[in-house]
C-alpha cells in the first residue's frame, strides 16, 4: 500500500549493544546506550536521576520460574516473537529480530513503521553486576525528534505481555513522563 514512499530507515547506531558507558558526572558503568535529548527514546541503563524523561525501570523475570538467564531469554524471545505488527497502529512494517543470544542475555530487534520505514532499535540485556534477573531494556527512534507515542507503547505492550508470564515489567508510565507525553502530544 506505501510501496511508493522512499522509506527513512536511517543509519543503524554503531554503539549499540552492552558496553562501558560515561554518565552525566563523567563515572563509568557498563550498560546499554543511553538516550539523546529527543524525546523519542527510553532505556534502564540511565537512573532516573541523570535522565528522567528517558529512564524506566529496568524489567526482572521471576527467578524461581527461571533457574537461568537462557530461560528467561528464551521466554522473553518468544514474547518479543508474538508481538503483533500493527497493534496501537505502530510497528505496522513488521519486525525482524537481528540478533539473539539467550545464553548471554541479549536481544536485538529492528521494528519498522508501515508507511516510512523508519526503524526504531529495540534491545534486551543482562548486564553483569546487575540484581539477579534483572533485565536492561531500551527502545529509541533513529530518525526524527518526536516518536509520536510510538516507543511508549511498544515498551508498554511487550511489558503487559511478560507481567502476564510473573515478570516485573514495568512499561512507560505517561504521568511519571510528562514531557513525552506533553512533546509527543498524547493524551
Amino acid at each position: 500500500k506505501y510501496d511508493d514512499r522512499p522509506k527513512r530507515k536511517g543509519p543503524k547506531p554503531k554503539d549499540l549493544g552492552v558496553a562501558t558507558r560515561k554518565d552525566m558526572i563523567g563515572e563509568e558503568y557498563l550498560g546499554l546506550k543511553p538516550c539523546g535529548p529527543a524525546p523519542n527514546c527510553f532505556c534502564s541503563t540511565d537512573s532516573v536521576e541523570d535522565d528522567p524523561d528517558h529512564s524506566i525501570p529496568s524489567w526482572t523475570y521471576p527467578t524461581s520460574k527461571h533457574g537461568s538467564v537462557s530461560s528467561a531469554f528464551r521466554e522473553l524471545e518468544s514474547v518479543i516473537g508474538g508481538y503483533k505488527p500493527g497493534q496501537g497502529n505502530i510497528d505496522g512494517g513488521g519486525f525482524a529480530v537481528v540478533s539473539s543470544d539467550v545464553e548471554k542475555g541479549y536481544i536485538y530487534v529492528q521494528f519498522e513503521a508501515l508507511k516510512n520505514g523508519y526503524i526504531d532499535d529495540f534491545e534486551v540485556a543482562v548486564v553483569s553486576g546487575g540484581r539477579e534477573g534483572e533485565v536492561q531494556v531500551r527502545s529509541s527512534s533513529r530518525v526524527g525528534y518526536l516518536d509520536f507515542g510510538v516507543n511508549a507503547k511498544r515498551l508498554n505492550y511487550i511489558a503487559k505481555e511478560l507481567r502476564e508470564k510473573g515478570w516485573d515489567a514495568d512499561g512507560v508510565d505517561y504521568k511519571t513522563h510528562r514531557g513525552y507525553v506533553s512533546e509527543n502530544n498524547l493524551s
